[in-house]
């Protein structure tokens, strides 16, 4: 494999052991390993935004790479709102609601990729490309899903000064925020599947 002509596909997969990473240091109850973990939690989420620079930058754009662009990020996502779950952070349903709008959407967009299709080329009216594909709301849903995972490591960080910030609660609302962002950005997917079928 030429590292070169695939370094935003190794960016893609790479970020996924990072965070498998990350989510190992949160059961070690030290302040150190959760400063790690909130680190490496920083970097898995940058590692995102590189693999989509990287593609643009060295034309590597392909439907593998946004195969696992989207793979990576499911991932991701499922094992921080799992593991928070089995700490007792947040409710079972955070990572219920998750894993399920992945495997609808992500079964629907594999039909979309056979048909020729990007994954978020399938959208074709204006608000589902909006909800889907703009920048914006790509952008608002990742900060609002960073912001929360990096809040409520800090929320539960075994140190006194972390606890006495009161920032549970402000982590608690992101959290929200996000879960509703991951249920919003599957409507259009479903929306829109009927013309693949058809």
């Amino acid at each position: 494999m030429n590292i070169k002509e695939n370094s935003a596909n190794i960016v893609s997969i790479s970020r996924v052991f990072v965070a498998f990473a990350a989510i190992a240091l949160l059961y070690h109850h030290t302040t150190k390993a959760y400063v790690l973990s909130f680190i490496l939690t920083v970097i898995a989420f940058s590692m995102d935004a590189v693999d989509g620079y990287l593609a643009r930058k060295f034309g590597q754009a392909s439907q593998l790479g946004a195969v696992l662009d989207i793979m990576g990020d499911r991932i991701v996502e499922a094992i921080y709102w799992i593991a928070f779950a089995t700490l007792g952070w947040i409710s079972v349903i955070f990572p219920i609601i998750c894993v399920t709008r992945a495997f609808v959407t992500d079964n629907i967009r594999s039909i979309a990729l056979t048909k020729g299709m990007t994954p978020f080329g399938m959208q074709t009216t204006e608000w589902g490309k909006f909800i889907c594909a703009s920048k914006f709301m790509k952008t608002s849903y990742a900060v609002a899903k960073v912001a929360a995972f990096m809040l409520l490591i800090l929320a539960y960080t075994p140190c006194d000064k972390f606890n006495m910030m009161k920032i549970e609660p402000v982590a608690a609302i992101l959290a929200w925020i996000a879960i509703i962002f991951c249920i919003v950005r599957a409507v259009p997917v479903v929306a829109e599947s009927g013309k693949l079928f058809k």
